[in-house]
């Protein structure tokens, strides 16, 4: 059975930092795409950052970029994403999911993030960011 858990979710002041962790098994790990959404209430979905060994790509949305880290750790099958500096406006369900896009070397992850997501979701981690 395929599973994404994603956790460290929770409620943080705006300035500060939170490491969010995205555990999959039941599939091969280390063939897939993996990336990071979020939604806020009342917004649609939108990607945060993604990352595919295979070609060694990751991308990052560019008004995010310097602000949050994506890692991945496979010999755990975990990936995290840091996020640092955060702002209320960053209140969201954040989701992980797994892909295998078709596109040329270099830009999987670009694929994965630009665009609907993978074939696998996690349930999603809240996080809230206080004023």
């Amino acid at each position: 059975e395929v599973q994404l858990v994603e956790s460290g979710g929770g409620t943080v002041q705006a300035g500060g930092s939170l490491r969010l962790s995205c555990a999959a098994s039941g599939f091969a790990f280390d063939d897939y795409a993996i990336g990071w959404f979020r939604q806020a209430a009342g917004k649609e979905r939108e990607d945060i950052a993604c990352i595919n060994d295979s070609d060694g790509s990751i991308y990052y949305l560019p008004s995010e970029k310097g602000r949050v880290t994506i890692s991945k750790d496979n010999a755990k099958n975990t990936v995290y994403l840091q996020m640092d500096s955060l702002k209320p406006e960053d209140t969201a369900t954040y989701y992980c999911t797994a892909g295998r896009p078709l596109a040329p070397r270099g830009l999987i992850a670009d694929m994965l993030c630009r665009g609907p997501g993978g074939n696998f979701w996690g349930q999603g981690t809240q996080v809230t960011v206080s004023s």
